[in-house]
């Protein structure tokens, strides 16, 4: 069946994901330092980072990550061919998930405990320290319930080609963590509770926010539960091995911080603020053009049109590139200012920054290869293949293991950072072999030029950027900000005058003239 019209180009869908997820990653920047100037890295910092991490462990194998996964290509398929079919599809998936997750939320309360000595075990040896972790963890626990329902809302909203209230979600979620700590920090005898009140209503806005959408729509909620149904067993059985996949890259994260939480105090939050940097530009190029990408190659998987799906998957690739690796120059240039101006207030020191420093240098190493593994991924699953990605992301997780042992001794805590990034470039390269053995090819030349051209680009922004310090001090918001906006203005003006294609389309995009000479129409 042929795609309908009408269909915005993955440009522009990624565009809206990625509008809204930059200024979701303002409010998060916001939110992260209100929450370095008020509770620093200190144990109640630490306490509440670990704490938050098992729902967002929990919600990328219940909905976000694995349902998503298995979910967006099913109920995308669906749609083309019965409408009410896949309607009934998502109500029975969003109900039977509701009872499943009070299972889970209920199960994770009473097992707080157990999982956290598994979690930071270095955290046993300060029992206040680690008795407030349980206290938080458990109260932290609902937050899974509301993120996975609207994980799902959103694989709705973005098959019925409705990207921005689900991209706008997150800015809710800040918003809400920000004013709760404003206005209720005094209001507890531990002050770190009022980050508790800010995370539970920010899960029920995420959610609450799509459900007037999908209506407009014509996606109605309405209590359905069949557990005998194909569509939902396939779902099932398709997210088995999404969940591990997606386990396995959230174990790297808890080794990291298992193993943080042996090193000294305040580790932990310098990978946590760290690794907050490089989401942003993660974000806002990386998950969205992923996001936008799922239910495109979905469509044409249907269609069986593999010449397409290179195609699209290529230029998705090479658009990715083209801001994410001056991202990263720019990133690992400017990577004291940026921690600097951002966090170093109240309780955040110097040092803090300095550290955070460290951990931002070796993260941003590897974000070209956290964003090409979600490209490949949705690749795979758009295919229906959720196996694959798990195997891959099986070997890195051995290798960042070994990695970790290797260098946190000489590096500390940047050595858990550098074997984050060398391992997901080691699971890039395997995604991409198979890939390329699978279609027959994907494009690579293309793609090896694009890459040398947009880094020569970016080192000519670095040079630029090291030459204006002389006249701009980047240590403070306005030199951080000139440093940023005049790089980024010479890598677009470098690639101008080179006639980089990324360029002319990214231009066309800003005036709104998406052609189908870009491989991205709207047929």
């Amino acid at each position: 069946m042929s795609r309908q019209r009408g269909k915005p180009s993955l440009f522009r869908a990624a565009g809206i994901v990625g509008g809204f997820t930059l200024l979701s990653r303002i409010f998060g920047f916001v939110r992260d330092m209100i929450i370095a100037n008020f509770f620093g890295t200190h144990a109640a910092a630490d306490a509440f980072f670990v704490a938050f991490r098992i729902p967002n462990l929990l919600r990328r194998l219940t909905a976000e990550g694995a349902l998503s996964a298995a979910f967006v290509p099913i109920f995308a398929k669906t749609l083309l061919q019965d409408r009410e079919r896949a309607f009934r599809f998502a109500n029975n998936l969003l109900f039977t998930m509701t009872i499943g997750l009070t299972f889970i939320v209920v199960a994770g309360i009473l097992c707080a405990p157990f999982l956290l000595k598994i979690i930071a075990v270095g955290f046993a040896d300060d029992p206040a320290k680690f008795e407030l972790t349980v206290a938080l963890t458990r109260l932290l626990f609902p937050y899974l319930l509301f993120v996975s329902l609207a994980a799902i809302m959103m694989g709705v909203l973005n098959s019925l080609d409705h990207f921005a209230s689900p991209a706008a979600a997150p800015v809710l979620f800040n918003i809400s963590i920000i004013l709760s700590v404003i206005f209720l920090y005094d209001s507890f005898d531990l002050p770190v509770y009022s980050l508790v009140v800010g995370v539970l209503a920010g899960g029920v806005l995420q959610l609450a926010i799509q459900i007037p959408f999908a209506a407009r729509r014509g996606f109605r909620l309405a209590p359905f539960i069949n557990l005998k149904s194909e569509l939902l067993k396939k779902v099932m059985m398709l997210s088995v091995p999404a969940a591990l996949g997606f386990a396995v890259a959230e174990v790297n994260m808890f080794v990291d911080t298992i193993l943080a939480s042996l090193l000294k105090e305040g580790s932990v939050s310098y990978l946590y603020y760290g690794n907050r940097v490089i989401l942003f530009p993660l974000g806002v190029f990386g998950i969205a053009m992923s996001t936008a990408l799922l239910p495109r190659l979905s469509f044409e998987a249907g269609e069986n049109n593999t010449a397409k799906m290179v195609g699209t998957f290529s230029q998705s690739m090479r658009g990715t590139m083209f801001l994410i690796i001056p991202s990263t120059i720019g990133l690992f240039v400017l990577r004291e200012p940026i921690i600097k101006v951002l966090f170093e207030r109240g309780e955040f020191d110097s040092t803090a920054t300095a550290n955070t420093a460290i951990a931002l240098a070796y993260y941003c190493l590897g974000l070209l290869a956290f964003s090409g593994v979600k490209m490949a991924v949705s690749a795979f699953y758009a295919l229906g293949d959720t196996k694959t990605p798990v195997k891959a992301a099986s070997w890195a997780m051995v290798v960042n293991i070994v990695l970790n042992l290797l260098l946190m001794g000489p590096l500390e805590h940047g050595g858990l950072a550098l074997a984050t990034s060398l391992a997901s470039f080691f699971n890039l390269a395997i995604l991409l072999y198979l890939l390329r053995k699978m279609w027959g090819g994907i494009d690579g030349k293309n793609i090896a030029v694009s890459f040398a051209r947009f880094t020569l680009a970016s080192v000519g922004m670095a040079v630029f950027i090291l030459l204006l310090e002389r006249a701009v001090d980047p240590f403070t918001v306005t030199g951080l900000t000139l440093s940023i906006i005049a790089g980024g203005g010479v890598y677009f003006l470098l690639c101008g005058l080179a006639g980089i294609e990324e360029m002319k389309l990214l231009t066309s995009v800003v005036k709104g003239k998406i052609t189908g000479r870009t491989g991205f129409d709207e047929t």
